[in-house]
């Protein structure tokens, strides 16, 4: 069996961060980076912009980078590897797709995180302080 290959997407403002409530198992009702897995055919930088726009309704672009995030044991469905990007966006968050709720969340005080989430949100905090 091969690993599957995700996206997520940070985008911070203002010094808060925009999560989603998961919806779905795994970890359903913890929140999460917007994100999801890439299409056949699809660009990881393609897939992070239209799960981003599918999960929270806002248009997004790409700042950089961040990294990719490979442990194995990162997904209890399976080997998953993510490419995570930091964004650019404006607008208000609506949940939709895979999301039950979408808002921003002050980064000195962050909800129980699904996922390898807080590990990614501590490297793009690293990141953005640079």
């Amino acid at each position: 069996m091969k690993p599957s290959v995700a996206v997520d997407g940070v985008l911070i403002k203002n010094g808060k961060i925009l999560l989603i409530k998961r919806k779905n198992e795994p970890f359903k009702d913890k929140w999460a980076l917007p994100g999801g897995f890439v299409e056949y055919g699809e660009r990881v930088e393609d897939a992070v912009l239209r799960e981003f726009q599918e999960e929270v309704g806002i248009k997004a672009k790409i700042k950089k980078l961040l990294g990719v995030y490979s442990e194995p044991d990162r997904d209890p469905r399976g080997h998953v590897i993510s490419v995570v990007f930091l964004l650019e966006a404006e607008g208000e968050p609506k949940a939709g797709d895979d999301a039950a709720d979408a808002k921003f969340f002050s980064l000195d005080n962050l909800p129980p995180l699904a996922f390898d989430h807080e590990k990614i949100i501590k490297d793009a905090i690293k990141e953005i302080k640079r």
